[in-house]
């Protein structure tokens, strides 16, 4: 399919927002997306080329990179090490922030860290008597707290005018999560946790006119997931083919997998939407916002994985 729509390059020129958590996967994608919207991009994690923070993933990406795709794509893309869960540094980060430009518009909580402690899929389902305890607290520092901490610096800085957006990422719609087992005792109770956490988020800041949502992506093609295939985003499609005979054959649902892009364009629908009120305590997918505001992905699809399941 064709792509037959493409990002207003505007639509968020002067608009200042902060990504927590954007080194990676959905992170870097809404910083990208933000970024060919026009917005300035505050590109925070704890992967960088300057200060090496304790990260829960080897891998090679970096906040850095991450501000240069932003600049590339014709936003102000700005890097700034973090871990989030450590309060003086995103004390630090909002105090930054506030002298260099006095207000955010948009916040998204994207910090994660978790997929390694969660494990691949036959470690799923293991009871809770099962699970080790640390790796379990640790999910849910890592999805709860990094959120309340980085929200309690930064929200400050989004009251003193109406229009803020904050936008919790997680796993699975408040719908979904309600009828459905999530992988383990601590996955659950994380990615239910941040769906409530963007209704609780969004009754304390209506008084602001403000907005928060909780936004879950469908398959993603994070960087993790396209090396678990051993394809890249360009060739994507290769793993579902059955007789590829160089790497693993995904499974057929995979053929409604999204870019990264595909739920950062999500975020900057809602951050350019002057009604973006409406949506305040949502709990919604990328798939529906598509359907609402009709962007699309990269190739001009608009996937919905959450629809097979």
């Amino acid at each position: 399919m064709a792509e037959s729509w493409s990002p207003n390059v505007d639509a968020l020129r002067g608009r200042v927002a902060v990504v927590a958590g954007a080194t990676r996967g959905a992170g870097r994608g809404i910083a990208a997306a933000l970024g060919e919207a026009g917005a300035t991009v505050v590109c925070t994690g704890r992967s960088s080329s300057v200060t090496r923070l304790k990260s829960d993933y080897d891998r090679p990406e970096t906040i850095e990179e991450t501000a240069e795709l932003v600049t590339s794509l014709g936003g102000v893309g700005i890097a700034v090490p973090v871990d989030h869960l450590e309060s003086d540094q995103v004390a630090a980060l909002a105090e930054r922030v506030r002298t260099d430009f006095g207000h955010i518009d948009i916040l998204v909580n994207d910090i994660w860290g978790g997929e390694v402690l969660k494990g691949p899929p036959p470690q799923w389902n293991t009871p809770l008597w099962e699970l080790d305890l640390d790796d379990g607290f640790r999910i849910l520092r890592l999805a709860i707290d990094t959120h309340i901490v980085t929200s309690h610096h930064l929200l400050p800085l989004m009251i003193d005018r109406p229009g803020g957006l904050v936008v919790e990422m997680t796993d699975g719609t408040t719908e979904y999560n309600a009828s459905k087992y999530r992988i383990s005792v601590f996955y659950d109770l994380a990615k239910t946790a941040v769906n409530r956490l963007a209704f609780s988020q969004g009754h304390e800041l209506a008084q602001f006119e403000g907005t928060a949502v909780a936004l879950t992506p469908g398959w993603m093609r994070s960087e993790m997931m396209l090396e678990a295939f051993g394809v890249e985003e360009s060739s994507w499609r290769k793993a579902l083919d059955p007789t590829r005979g160089d790497g693993p054959t995904a499974p057929p649902g995979f053929a409604q997998s999204e870019s990264t892009r595909f739920v950062g364009r999500g975020v900057a629908a809602l951050a350019a939407d002057p009604q973006r009120a409406r949506w305040n305590q949502s709990s919604v997918t990328v798939a529906r916002l598509a359907s609402e505001y009709g962007f699309t992905d990269l190739d001009g699809t608009q996937p919905d994985a959450w629809a097979d399941m």
